[in-house]
């Protein structure tokens, strides 16, 4: 028994170790069994071997390596290309999946944050609302009192503010939380306290951010109980966030209580809130789902007039980003693994060829006494050797690449302090991608090369087996399959983008600045003071050189939906807003000509639509079809917002979600007939301003006249139109160039894997090829043979790969905007440019082939 223990322990030294000193080995340690017993023998066994084990083996490594070095420094142009070819897979893998890392997986900086949900409303059946739709306060009132799976609920909305303090006036994202917000979270303040529910005094009372602390009052520990003007009413700052806090949102710089009135209770349709709560210990998301599915049901019951069709949209915190932009991740996910299989079969491609180069002198290493256990061991420290260097470079290209990534991550939904970058976890993942890369794809090669050491190899001219030579075709067939693929998805990417970018928004967005001035509440309640502002900012900045029409509205296009409403057209049935509203606006005059929106029929908003004459609006041509499909709308009235209007002009629609989305039908109603009580939504703030000058020139003009009128209000979302629709497409565009440069690479590694394999082809078979050139064969005959080999290994991989395509796309076809995923144009032109890149890759070894000396080669052989 302790015989086969010292045998099972010799396997810890190399081999060819123990062909040489296993039996003297042995003898000793029977000599030792007798002498010390068994016990003894055997830990004095153990303390022997292990370290003389690791020391023989690091002697043998140490000699590989130097061997190593001796033969790629031989042969740079293989290693150059072999590390290159590894850069490429490892960096893209690295760079995607740190940033896949940041948006899907890292844990947030929240006290255990898995167990935080999200909660809004959304349809009972059917497709989602997301949180567009938030909660109603008496909704989110019920669900906090009725569910027994949660610790606790919060309550949250949105909205900026207008910050004064000692320096100039500034525009700060601001949320409005309950004083459960904080609790739930589970962070504490880095100075001061947060909220206190039972605290009156805490109505006036404000939490800054690290980020707004640092810049606005230079991290000043003694802000705590310093006053500032928030929209004009003075805050008392009590606390200050640690930096790495951030909710709901990247951007928000301090927090205000929210305080729920028994009047905000009164009407359930008023949905402005978000909800955060946290599951209790030993609750499961989906038990938390059940609960909250029987309190809708019940409120649907209770309150049929308002809930009819009210369920709830729920969901972790994590998971917090929009569809559209997971898929996005995802798929350059897949992208970069097909990178990564296409490295590895391009480097698994090198390396036979490089071993087949290298058969003679391995044979003779094996026929001096070389173990295939050493030869092998020999072969894996080369690719291994390769794969770290090809991995360090990848690391360093990934370190480049990802903040061109950094694009993709969705900062508006994301509560993350920092960005992707490349860290520990990053380091781990491309130590993995590079061990698979060279241990996996490095040992089939040595594996195979440690089989081949008998005296055959010696011989002259000792030829590569066919079964090889099928491996290396089938390996290139892969690589053009990957390319296929990656083509297939970017020309459908890109048709997609195409038809985006070719929607008409329905308004001219050349040339035309927009700047906010959101007036401040309760400042500027009174609408006639806000009519004041208005017009005094709109006549000086009309009159500045260049502008040729200068408007306010309520909310710009593709930005802000304005507001969805229900309608009361006369002759029609009422119907909810949520399933058939339109998007409101409060514009000025010279909105539609700034724009360059079409007057169809009627007027346009004039600056004489006040307060004191008959409420007006002018439609959409989608509000007129609608109503009126038959018959004139100019002079037809309905009700919105409790208020009866009157159309004075109809004109054409506007994409006012956004190029991809459904849009609901447009009512303009004129800024300066305001209701008295109207939300923050509804109040014009964005300025437009149409001009034959450079638009941002105009910028200290019109924050000087801005700054007459009102020194206390600040500027800000200082950019032009042309931004805001290229906006639509930003995220596609970052994308489809990181997708289409990964194409373009598998391409061009196809096309080298191609001429590679053929090149090496030509090589070995100089001897059958001078054969056919002395019995007469054509030299042109020869050429087309090797260029139908290479249109073989093309189509090899072009079906499969169209196949993988087709499927990646149908998985992939929200993000194609109509583009159907068998689309054929797309096909055709990715396997005519695989076509392509194959007969380029052939050119070479072709004409080599047909220039082949038939006398030299069967010299040579």
């Amino acid at each position: 028994m302790m015989t086969a223990f010292y045998r099972a322990l010799l396997r810890l030294y190399p081999a060819s170790f123990r062909a040489d000193y296993s039996a003297e080995l042995g003898r000793t340690f029977e000599e030792n069994v007798r002498d010390r017993g068994r016990v003894g023998a055997a830990f004095a066994a153990i303390a022997d071997v292990v370290p003389n084990a690791i020391a023989v083996h690091w002697e043998i490594l140490v000699q590989d390596l130097r061997y190593t070095a001796r033969t790629l420094n031989a042969s740079r142009g293989f290693a150059l290309a072999a590390i290159l070819v590894t850069a490429l897979g490892v960096g893209a893998n690295t760079a995607t999946f740190s940033v896949a890392d940041f948006v899907l997986v890292r844990p947030l900086p929240f006290k255990q944050p898995d167990r935080l949900v999200r909660l809004c409303e959304g349809p009972r059946e059917g497709g989602g609302w997301g949180c567009m739709n938030q909660l109603s306060p008496a909704n989110y009132r019920d669900v906090a009192e009725a569910t027994r799976s949660f610790e606790g609920w919060g309550a949250f909305t949105g909205g900026d503010v207008n910050l004064v303090s000692s320096g100039e006036p500034v525009r700060s994202a601001a949320v409005q939380v309950t004083a459960q917000v904080f609790p739930i979270l589970g962070v504490s303040p880095l100075i001061g306290r947060v909220f206190d529910s039972t605290s009156v005094a805490d109505a006036a009372s404000v939490v800054l951010s690290h980020g707004l602390w640092q810049s606005q009052f230079g991290g000043d520990d003694r802000i705590l109980g310093t006053t500032l003007q928030l929209d004009g009413t003075p805050y008392v700052v009590i606390g200050v966030m640690p930096p790495t806090f951030r909710f709901p949102s990247e951007n928000v710089a301090l927090w205000r209580p929210l305080t729920l009135r028994e009047e905000d209770f009164l009407n359930r349709e008023n949905t402005y809130l978000d909800g955060v709560g946290r599951l209790k210990n030993g609750v499961n998301f989906e038990q938390g789902r059940t609960e909250l599915a029987t309190v809708f049901d019940r409120l649907a019951r209770d309150h049929p007039e308002t809930n009819a069709e009210t369920g709830f949209s729920y969901f972790r915190q994590r998971d917090y980003v929009f569809p559209r932009n997971r898929l996005m991740l995802l798929g350059l996910c897949g992208a970069s693994l097909c990178m990564l299989l296409l490295t590895c079969a391009n480097l698994a491609n090198l390396l036979l060829a490089r071993a087949a180069g290298r058969e003679r002198e391995l044979a003779v290493r094996a026929a001096l006494g070389a173990g295939r256990e050493r030869l092998v061991r020999q072969m894996l420290t080369e690719s291994i050797a390769l794969a770290i260097m090809g991995g360090a470079a990848g690391v360093l290209a990934a370190a480049l690449a990802v903040p061109l990534l950094s694009s993709l991550v969705p900062s508006s939904t994301l509560p993350m302090a920092s960005e992707p970058r490349v860290d520990l976890r990053v380091f781990a993942i491309a130590a993995v991608f590079s061990g698979l890369t060279g241990l996996g794809f490095g040992l089939l090669p040595a594996l195979r090369v440690g089989g081949q050491t008998g005296f055959v190899a010696l011989r002259e001219g000792a030829r590569g087996g066919g079964r090889r030579q099928r491996l290396r075709t089938v390996l290139v067939g892969i690589e053009v399959a990957v390319s296929v693929m990656l083509l297939v998805l970017s020309g459908l990417l890109i048709r997609a983008v195409w038809r985006v970018q070719s929607v008409n928004p329905g308004f001219a967005a050349d040339n035309v600045l927009t700047v906010r001035t959101a007036l401040p509440s309760p400042k500027y309640d009174e609408p006639a003071r806000r009519a004041d502002f208005y017009n005094r900012v709109l006549t000086n900045v009309r009159a500045l050189p260049g502008v040729e029409q200068a408007a306010y509205t309520s909310g710009l296009p593709m930005v802000l939906t304005g507001g969805i409403a229900g309608v009361v057209v006369p002759g029609h049935e009422a119907r909810p807003g949520r399933r058939e509203g339109v998007s409101i606006r409060f514009v000025s005059s010279q909105f539609f000509d700034a724009l360059r929106v079409p007057v169809r029929s009627g007027r346009d908003v004039e600056d004489t639509d006040t307060r004191d004459r008959a409420l007006v609006a002018v439609v959409s041509e989608s509000f007129a079809q609608r109503y009126w499909p038959n018959a004139d709308p100019i002079g037809k009235t309905f009700q919105i917002r409790n208020q009866n209007r009157t159309v004075v002009g109809v004109v054409g629609d506007i994409k006012v979600r956004g190029l991809e989305r459904t849009n609901e039908p447009q009512v303009y109603a004129p800024a300066n007939q305001q209701p008295d009580s109207l939300g923050n939504l509804y109040i014009s703030k964005d300025l437009l301003i149409r001009s034959s000058r450079q638009g941002m020139t105009l910028l200290p003009a019109i924050r000087e006249i801005v700054k007459q009128v009102d020194p206390e209000q600040p500027l800000s979302n200082v950019r032009t139109m042309a931004s805001v629709v290229g906006d639509q497409t930003a995220d596609r565009s970052a994308q489809l160039r990181i997708l289409v440069a990964l194409a373009v690479l598998a391409l061009l590694l196809a096309g080298v894997g191609i001429h590679g394999l053929l090149a090496f082809t030509v090589a070995q078979r100089s001897r059958e090829i001078g054969v056919r050139l002395a019995l007469g064969a054509e030299p042109s005959l020869i050429a087309r043979m090797i260029v139908s080999e290479a249109m073989r290994m093309a189509v090899l991989g072009v079906v499969p790969g169209i196949l993988g395509a087709y499927a990646a796309a149908r998985a992939m076809s929200a993000l194609l905007f109509g583009v159907r995923p068998e689309d054929p144009l797309t096909i055709s032109a990715a396997a005519f440019l695989c076509l392509a890149t194959a007969v380029l890759g052939c050119l070479r070894p072709a004409i080599r082939a047909a220039r082949v000396d038939p006398m030299s080669a069967l010299r040579t052989e």
